[in-house]
């Protein structure tokens, strides 16, 4: 995706949800609880059935990016395999700033729902063996209670075993 695109996900995320004709659950979150482990300790949400989705930017001219989706048992391997699928020397975590140009969406509250079509999804494969997930919302005041499969009905999806791996440190 070109950096130069800004996108506004104000309605898209609901809008795509019901253009996908897939089940899923809004649960409302205080937006100071959005972040990860907060929201799993508040509202008893195991880490295992939390997805984050996360930017990435590979450091080129001009620069690539590419959104993905972990468990948050798992750590994103930036270095290993999204450098590699990015094709680029160097990749890190995008900015909050680069985050919310890209996606219209602030860190807390990126959801692989309702993107700009030029943004590919990467999913790590660990997330598809989950019966249930919690992704956010596109806003830190909403997440999005979701069966994974209903992730394949998006566009310029892939599967990836290994785009993320547990800590050594678990």
């Amino acid at each position: 995706m070109n950096e130069t695109t800004k996108f506004n996900s104000n309605d898209a995320v609901i809008s795509e949800l019901n253009n996908l004709e897939v089940e899923y659950e809004i649960m409302p979150c205080d937006p100071e609880l959005a972040d990860t482990a907060n929201f799993c300790a508040h509202y008893g949400i195991s880490p295992e059935d939390s997805a984050n989705a996360i930017l990435v930017v590979g450091k080129s001219d001009p620069k690539i990016f590419a959104l993905c989706l972990l468990l948050a048992t798992h750590r994103l391997d930036v270095n290993g395999s999204v450098r590699k699928k990015l094709g680029s020397k160097k990749a890190s975590f995008a900015s909050g700033d680069e985050t919310e140009s890209i996606t219209g969406m602030i860190v807390g509250g990126v959801t692989p729902f309702g993107l700009p079509e030029s943004l590919p999804i990467w999913i790590d494969k660990a997330v598809m063996e989950r019966s249930l997930i919690i992704v956010g919302g596109g806003s830190r005041d909403q997440k999005i209670k979701i069966n994974p499969n209903a992730l394949l009905s998006l566009r310029d999806v892939e599967i990836i075993e290994g785009l993320a791996k547990i800590p050594e440190d678990s």
